[in-house]
Order: structure tokens, then sequence, then C-alpha cells
């Protein structure tokens, strides 16, 4: 067996497309860091000072200084009834300030843990991986050399074994060693630019690139089942597509009670951040609340990363059970 996982360890990194993927896995997270980065940097000294330049030009305008008279006429509207100097709460509340101005937000790591790029590198991914894995062994049945490996080892079950051994191990590898080099990174940046740390939040971020790498790693497994069930990557593909986007379009347009926690995304949203939740405002406790005037607490809905963990692995369960079973008894061309 460990012989075989050498050859097909060859066999993958030969492969042309596997590396192409390999390579979009580094250079798309990279890009996604580098704009996150930008995005994020501290107001410089000198754009502080354009800044204030283009506030006063602004605040000088004749559009601006009406509002202000407008206020100063009518302060009830603005706000600034009751202030001691109406003039300067009206210039306060009407009037263009540095903040507007700026529209960066500082570096935040749960924020980018949570809803953010880290949480984008995490889906982006699992979609290559994916590919990685249908990519990986659809050559073998496109170019008809699988019969040719079952030549050399006819025991199907330690090939099929071996090769999702391969794809599982590295999708694991490669997406957590780039994660791990993400969310460093993103440490690195804010320690530079003297960012408060929220207590545990560099741990949760380490936790979920843990998380995300597994899901990564089972991603291209289950691509791979899928592919050497239909062998043909095209049809892996097709039953990805119905997964992950008209599955979901469909379960929307019917409405099916329940059918938000089969959605792929909120699945993959409860792995990767604990106590995941959306609003349901279709469920008989949430339209109770509402017609009661109350404030909707039960139409939020919780979902955990066991359920979603459930949930991914049923899906790979569906997959990889036929697939070894097709694998087994069927001919091989």
């Amino acid at each position: 067996m460990i012989r075989l996982l050498r050859v097909e360890l060859v066999r993958f990194r030969w492969r042309r497309a596997v590396l192409l993927l390999v390579a979009a896995a580094v250079i798309v997270p990279t890009v996604i860091f580098a704009a996150t980065a930008w995005n994020t940097r501290p107001v410089s000294g000198a754009e502080l000072q354009q800044i204030q330049q283009q506030v006063k030009e602004d605040a000088s305008s004749p559009s601006y200084q009406r509002q202000v008279r407008r206020c100063v006429d009518h302060p009830q509207r603005y706000g600034a009834a009751g202030e001691a100097d109406v003039q300067a709460a009206c210039e306060d509340r009407v009037l263009p300030q540095v903040e507007w101005y700026t529209g960066r937000s500082p570096l935040d790591l749960d924020n980018e843990r949570r809803a953010g790029s880290g949480f984008a590198v995490s889906i982006v991914l699992t979609m290559l991986l994916l590919l990685l894995g249908t990519t990986f062994v659809g050559h073998d049945w496109n170019s008809g050399s699988m019969s040719n490996q079952l030549l050399f080892e006819p025991r199907r079950l330690r090939v099929w074994a071996a090769k999702g051994a391969v794809v599982l191990l590295a999708g694991t590898v490669v997406a957590g060693v780039v994660l791990l080099a993400y969310w460093t990174g993103l440490w690195l940046v804010a320690e530079h630019r003297d960012v408060v740390i929220r207590d545990g939040a560099v741990s949760a971020a380490y936790h979920q690139a843990f998380r995300a790498a597994l899901l990564g790693g089972f991603a291209g497994l289950g691509g791979y089942a899928l592919t050497m069930l239909f062998r043909s990557t095209v049809a892996t593909l097709g039953v990805l597509f119905a997964v992950s986007i008209a599955g979901p379009l469909l379960i929307t347009i019917l409405n099916f009670p329940g059918g938000q926690k089969l959605m792929p995304q909120n699945n993959y949203g409860a792995i990767m951040v604990d106590h995941f939740s959306f609003t349901d405002y279709d469920s008989e406790a949430c339209q109770q609340e509402q017609m009661r005037g109350e404030d909707g607490a039960s139409c939020q809905v919780q979902m955990s990363k066991t359920r979603g963990t459930l949930y991914f692995g049923s899906l790979l369960l569906l997959a990889g059970v036929p697939s070894v079973l097709s694998f087994r008894r069927r001919d091989v061309p």
C-alpha cells in the first residue's frame, strides 16, 4: 500500500491541471491578503492633510451652507433644538467631517474571521480543492489509463483508497499551509499597526483555519469520489452545480419548511463560525411572534458546527459508498 501511495503521489505531482489548481490556491489568497492589508491601512499624514483640505472646500460650498442655514432656522428638524450654540451644533451635524472621507476601517481579526477575507479564503480553497479532486482522477478516465493501472494492481479497493488518500492528504496540507500563512500574515500586520487584538482572536482564527483545511481536504475527496462514480469530470461538475446552485435556488423558490437548514452555504458557515445564525421569517414561531408585535427573537435560527459536519459528512457518504461499490464491480474500459 505504501508503494502504491508513492506512485499516486508522483502521478499527482506531475498532473499539470493539479499543479495549476495548487498554484491558484496560493495566488488567490495572496491577492486577497494584499487587498485586505491595503484596504485596512491607516490614514497617512499626507492623506489626512489632503482630506482636511477637501473637507474645507466642500464645507464652504453653497449647498452645504444652505443646509446649515436651514438647520439654524429649523433646529428641531436636525436634532439641534435645545443646544446652547445652535450654529455650532448645525455645523457639526450638516457639514462634512474628516471621518466621512477616510472610508477605511482598521484591521479586525474577528471581523475577517466571521464574515471577512478569512472566510472568503476558506471558501475559495474549498472550491479549488474540490476541483482538484475531480481533475486528478478525471484524467485517468479520459485518457483510458485506469485500465493500465489495474493491470499492475488488480485489487481495486486498494487503488481507490490510495488515490483518495492522496487527494485528501494533499488537499488538507495545501489548505492548512495557505491558511496558516494567511492568518499569521494578518496577525503580523495587526501587530505592526498596533491594532488592539481581542484575547482569543488569534487562536479562534487558527481554529477556523484547522477546520477549513479539513473541510477543504474532504471536499477534494468528495469530488474524487463523484468522478470515480461517474467516470467523467463533466458529469461531476454538473452534479456539483446542481447541489451548490440549482438546489438552493429550487429550495428558495418552492419555500420548503426548514429549507434554510439544507442550504450548503449555511452549513458551511456553521462549521466555520460557531453558533452561525440566520433569519427565517417563514417559520411558524416567527410569524406568530411578529403578529404579537414582539422583537422577533424566534426568527433567528441557530446552527451548530456539529450539524454542519453531519450535513457534509452525509453528502460525502452518499458520494463515497456508491463510488467504491461501483468501482469494485463495474467493468473498466
